[in-house]
């Protein structure tokens, strides 16, 4: 059983001092050597019971420890630190199991370093590491709950807010149009609690996602015996959501014939369940939503003109994320925050810069698509601040073939205005380009960098120092 930890009474930070801990002396000097290296204070200890005893006056900044020691293994340190609310700590191992690591990071580790390590890669991961030990204050300031989870607060947004302010009172039926992950569902539950329905039930129902045959049960129930399977009355959503609102989501994709149906609801309020003689009335608002052309639907012959003008009383078209660009900060705080809360996770938040990289991607899934990414972060993302290069790549949307065009318009005005060594120059921009943008992307790894553009590591560290040497 291992020893407890004396809680150091005042005992403080030694200068950003690292403290590394593993029983492989060799370990423990390349590592000292590249930390000082990178201008850090480092101490070295052999075993969990020496750092023990000098946490009687001292605590470190940062503490990397191995695994597997003789004594107390460094899962064993970490919990004990842990307890004491010292950290940060990096974990160490040879043995990369998926166990051991999940008991590292579940245990409270900041990182996992598995060996043989890149030491480029460690010092990264120990300046990291440092960089974000805040206040915990700090980060649970971050992105408060808000009231609705519609948000956004650019002039698209705020003429959808005013929209829905105007309408949630009446009881007119709205039309929610654009694309898919845009947030329409958001807009119809907003719409529903803002009225004067809202004590009463939201039913929600994506008319797409149910087959045709199955769709006008679900919507208007059925009797016992009125198809094969059915041995009990049941009721469909109408009923469900009596005295309150119904959503209809995807409602460009409903057959003909339940269109007709559909139809009779709204313009009489009254119908039959599946099987059923007893004519059941209704008091439901409804919200429909579709991404897309029902204008286009209704020329085509799929859709028909007149349930379209009984939905479309209002409409309210939501923006896609692209063209709210000034929106998404704000969105990825909210999503990460909120992640954070229901995985029960550490808070974390995004760099300035990640944030602005965040705002010029696309986003073709929309809002749904920003909320994902957020969610993986909140969960993989290594340290409490989220780098850019913890985003991944952007998917390219446009040809392949644009960057070229670029390089085309550059090398035609050079060549037009007489410029010298343009090939040279060229070249030296496109390598630096490259080197800069797989060291961001695999996070200052070297050897891992240079895989990703299928060049060894001694050509890579050799064109990174003729690149820093040219910019001299």
């Amino acid at each position: 059983m291992s020893k407890q930890l004396a809680a150091p009474a005042g005992a403080t930070p030694v200068n950003g001092e690292i403290w590394i801990v593993d029983d492989d002396r060799g370990v423990r000097f390349v590592l000292a050597a590249a930390l000082r290296d990178a201008g850090l204070a480092v101490r070295e200890f052999d075993a969990a019971d020496a750092v023990r005893e000098a946490l009687r006056t001292q605590r470190p900044a940062l503490l990397l420890t191995d695994v597997r020691m003789p004594g107390t293994s460094g899962l064993e340190l970490l919990e004990e630190l842990q307890r004491q609310g010292i950290g940060p700590v990096i974990v160490m191992s040879a043995f990369t199991d998926v166990a051991t690591t999940a008991a590292a990071y579940r245990a409270g580790a900041a990182d996992y370093l598995a060996k043989p390590f890149d030491l480029d890669q460690a010092v990264a991961t120990v300046q990291r590491a440092l960089a974000d030990s805040i206040p915990g204050d700090a980060l649970a300031a971050v992105a408060p709950m808000p009231a609705h989870a519609l948000l956004g607060e650019s002039a698209p947004m705020r003429e959808v807010f005013r929209l829905i302010g105007r309408v949630a009172a009446s009881d007119l039926n709205v039309l929610v149009t654009g694309e898919t992950g845009t947030g329409k569902e958001l807009v119809a539950r907003a719409l529903h609690e803002e009225s004067a329905r809202r004590h009463r039930t939201f039913v929600a129902l994506n008319t797409a996602a149910i087959p045709s045959e199955l769709l006008e049960s679900e919507l208007f129930g059925h009797e016992a015996g009125a198809f094969t399977g059915a041995q009990r009355r049941v009721a469909g959503r109408f009923e469900q959501a009596e005295g309150g609102t119904l959503f209809l989501d995807e409602i460009g994709d409903m057959p003909l014939a339940l269109q007709t149906r559909l139809l009779r609801v709204l313009a009489g309020g009254e119908f039959y369940r599946v099987g059923g003689r007893e004519l059941i009335r209704c008091n439901v608002r409804i919200v429909a939503a579709t991404h897309q052309d029902l204008d286009a639907r209704v020329a085509a012959g799929q859709f028909r003109a007149d349930l379209k003008h009984r939905l479309d009383v209002v409409r309210i078209a939501l923006p896609a994320l692209r063209e709210r660009r000034s929106d998404i900060p704000l969105l990825a705080q909210h999503f990460l925050a909120a992640a954070a809360q229901e995985l029960k996770l550490p808070l974390k938040r995004f760099a300035r810069a990640t944030l602005k990289a965040l705002a010029q991607r696309d986003f073709p899934g929309n809002v749904r698509e920003l909320e994902n990414l957020c969610r993986r972060l909140a969960v993989i993302a290594p340290g409490a601040e989220i780098l850019a290069a913890d985003l991944g790549a952007q998917p390219p949307e446009a040809s392949g073939s644009d960057w070229t065009e670029a390089l085309r318009s550059w090398a035609t005005q050079a060549l037009a205005e007489g410029e010298a060594d343009i090939h040279a120059r060229a070249r030296e921009a496109l390598d630096r380009v490259l080197l800069e943008a797989a060291l961001a992307a695999h996070g200052g790894h070297r050897q891992h960098a240079a895989a990703a553009l299928g060049v060894g590591r001694n050509t890579l560290t050799r064109k990174l120092g003729a690149s820093r040497t040219r910019r001299r």
